[in-house]
């Protein structure tokens, strides 16, 4: 059966307390998943990532880029970052998501994940420069992914896979309360792109973080 034809319960909530988490499945067909991969792919501007972690410079594996409706300066990690302006194919993104999603967005941090040993750790995302308990977009293509959350408290888990042209939306106070993380694995040999959309906060665009991740 055609994964994108399936109609998911996009209200249901996947944690059971201290924030909101909705998966919409996939909102694209494969061959649009695929074009926009390819796209993406070839022509964002990739570069591997920089982070401290207990004080040493750490570069990743994984190549990140930023790109905005202007260009933000961001902090993590002890790292300042300037955002690229929006691609023709990020603008068109971020209509389609804001449409589904009802939520609007500024910014956009991608992940290039060559193959399924790349992960990423424990971390919430909550950089002082976004908006407080603001949504963030999550769209995947390419490799099919597990993806975890767990409870900052209680250490509970809840965790899903992510698959190709899918949308999950982080809401409310779930950064707060919750840690998640893209767990590395040999069982995958194919490059993964995520998207993650999230909104600066423009009026008071603050430094600083200590997210490691």
């Amino acid at each position: 059966m055609d994964s994108f034809n399936i109609k998911m319960d996009t209200e249901k909530n996947l944690l059971p307390k201290d924030g909101t988490v909705n998966y919409f499945g996939t909102i694209f067909s494969e061959e649009d998943a695929n074009h926009y991969f390819k796209i993406l792919h070839n022509t964002i501007n990739w570069k591997h990532d920089e982070v401290f972690i207990f004080g040493k410079k750490i570069v990743t594996k994984r190549k990140v880029a930023w790109y905005g409706e202007r260009e933000f300066e961001y902090t993590y990690s002890k790292i300042t970052k300037k955002a690229n302006l929006w691609t023709p194919e990020l603008l068109q993104l971020k209509k389609q998501i804001e449409e589904k999603s009802g939520e609007s967005f500024n910014s956009c941090l991608l992940n290039l994940y060559h193959t399924g040993e790349e992960g990423m750790g424990w971390h919430s995302d909550a950089e002082k420069d976004l908006q407080k308990n603001s949504s963030i977009a999550s769209v995947s293509f390419g490799a099919e992914r597990k993806f975890v959350f767990k409870h900052k408290e209680t250490k509970e888990t809840v965790s899903l896979n992510l698959k190709n042209g899918s949308l999950l939306l982080m809401k409310g106070t779930t950064q707060k309360h919750w840690l998640h993380r893209l767990p590395a694995t040999k069982k995958v040999q194919a490059a993964r792109i995520n998207l993650t959309f999230r909104t600066i906060d423009a009026k008071d665009e603050r430094r600083g973080t200590n997210d490691e991740a």
